[in-house]
């Protein structure tokens, strides 16, 4: 049987991509569940649904890349390499966390995984970006600056500063708009004049693509172009990746402002599932294997939600660490 994924990638990192979204599911909804419990407290944005785009993307990206993204990260964090039981720490306020318990939920940070933060305050990643993206360049290590953002960043003045900056300056930052339509609860149509994001690109002379974001391999496929086309111009690229979340916009929100025959078009586009017939039918793997990887996924989130109980609380003295005054 003649496989076009395998004429992609080898079936090493086909699997790995899709124990990568099974992993995220399971973690967020997980979430969802500790933060029921008052064990998460605080803001809680999940990521499921839009569990093709942080995987395609980082897959598509070099190890040492610098990664940015919004409050809605811990599948970014985990795609790049983070422990699931350090970030399920820091969302319990443990000492064990990847932030010590500092963070939380929408700031979760590991330079030496260049994975460079998630930002509470909305676009406040892009000057961030093109600061790294200077200082790539500067120093000649040929690394791109990833940076995430949602369609509520997008009228934003760092947004259009962070465009214009990265091209006036020609920097290697490659921005990444995770579409899901709505800005908390503001439908993209109702809040921008222009609702299709990728070309607003056009402005700043800044190449930009639309990309299916459902679909895993199409995003890896544009970040990859994306990525290369930046490393060998030094100039920036924007791709538009349409996806959907499947929750409201944080634990606290019901999603009422969202018609149910919407939620269930695209809940029928589930990225996993889509992955996995695509899986079954091109060979690569068979449905015995794909229900083990769902096991062992659900291992791996028990054992870091074991470990975020049973981690110690941050010391009183640790307030006074890691500030600047």
């Amino acid at each position: 049987m003649d496989s076009k994924l395998r004429a992609i990638l080898p079936d090493h990192d086909l699997l790995r991509m899709y124990e990568q979204m099974v992993l995220c599911r399971e973690f967020e909804e997980s979430c969802a569940e500790q933060y029921t419990k008052g064990h998460i407290t605080g803001f809680l944005h999940l990521y499921s649904g839009q569990e093709a785009v942080a995987v395609g993307s980082t897959h598509a990206l070099h190890k040492d890349d610098y990664i940015l993204s919004a409050y809605r990260e811990h599948a970014q964090a985990i795609v790049r390499g983070a422990d699931p039981r350090r970030v399920m720490a820091e969302l319990f306020g443990k000492s064990t966390g990847i932030c010590k318990g500092k963070g939380g939920s929408m700031h979760l940070f590991d330079p030496e995984l260049s994975f460079m933060g998630g930002y509470a305050i909305v676009g406040g990643q892009f000057p961030i970006a093109c600061g790294l993206a200077f200082a790539s360049k500067f120093r000649k290590e040929n690394r791109v600056a990833a940076c995430f953002f949602g369609d509520g960043a997008v009228n934003q003045g760092t947004f259009h500063e962070g465009l214009n900056w990265a091209r006036l300056w020609e920097l290697p930052v490659l921005f990444v708009c995770e579409n899901n339509f709505y800005g908390i609860g503001t439908a993209v149509g109702r809040a921008s004049a222009l609702a299709d994001i990728h070309k607003r690109a056009c402005g700043y002379d800044i190449p930009a693509v639309r990309v299916d974001g459902m679909d895993v391999m199409a995003v890896y496929e544009a970040v990859k172009h994306g990525a290369e086309w930046v490393r060998e111009n030094s100039r920036p690229y924007l791709i538009e990746a349409v996806t959907y979340r499947f929750r409201g916009h944080s634990m606290a929100d019901p999603g009422k402002y969202r018609p149910v025959a919407e939620v269930e078009l695209w809940k029928a586009r589930d990225p996993i599932p889509g992955f996995a017939r695509r899986l079954v039918e091109e060979g690569v793997v068979t449905q015995k294997e794909l229900d083990g990887i769902l096991v062992k996924a659900r291992v791996t989130v028990a054992e870091a939600v074991r470990f975020a109980e049973e981690s110690p609380w941050p010391e009183d003295g640790e307030v006074y660490t890691d500030i600047y005054v």
